[in-house]
């Protein structure tokens, strides 16, 4: 799978480490920067990521900031992206088999190297279900998105 890695400068360090580590389990990187430390904006990673994805560059995405909030918020502001911010294992793999998540959010100063290696490799193992109801909800998820959500 490609995945698509983009950070600002709070969650650079952690980036780089979560590169090696899907590299490791035989996934294709394309990272979008931040490249080093340097005061960035997580909005234009956020951006980043959310357009590579949508125009077919990398199938998922993990995007990590300091606390994963803005990341989120400006990722799923990209009609397509469905990114959740998930410092929980369940949340990492319930959000890809339920709700076709497909970018994961970090918080760099939340959580730790080792439950952020944890996590990406439980969101790149997951699958959505297809089933029905998950559908159904998804379905419901793209007609707000679209603008065309009736009660």
């Amino acid at each position: 799978m490609r995945v698509v890695l983009g950070s600002d400068h709070a969650g650079f360090e952690m980036k780089q480490d979560i590169s090696e580590y899907v590299k490791g389990l035989g996934h294709q990187v394309v990272d979008v920067g931040a490249h080093d430390a340097s005061p960035s904006d997580y909005p234009d990673f956020a951006e980043a990521v959310g357009k590579a994805i949508v125009e077919g560059k990398g199938e998922r995405g993990i995007l990590i900031c300091g606390s994963g909030v803005g990341a989120s918020v400006a990722a799923n502001k990209i009609a397509g992206i469905r990114a959740g911010l998930c410092h929980d294992c369940y949340s990492a793999h319930q959000g890809v088999e339920h709700d076709d998540m497909n970018v994961l959010v970090l918080g760099a100063r939340i959580i730790g190297a080792a439950l952020a290696r944890d996590l990406a490799g439980i969101f790149l193992q997951a699958r959505f279900s297809n089933e029905e109801r998950h559908l159904r909800r998804l379905s419901k998820v793209n007609k707000i998105e679209s603008g065309n959500r009736h009660p």
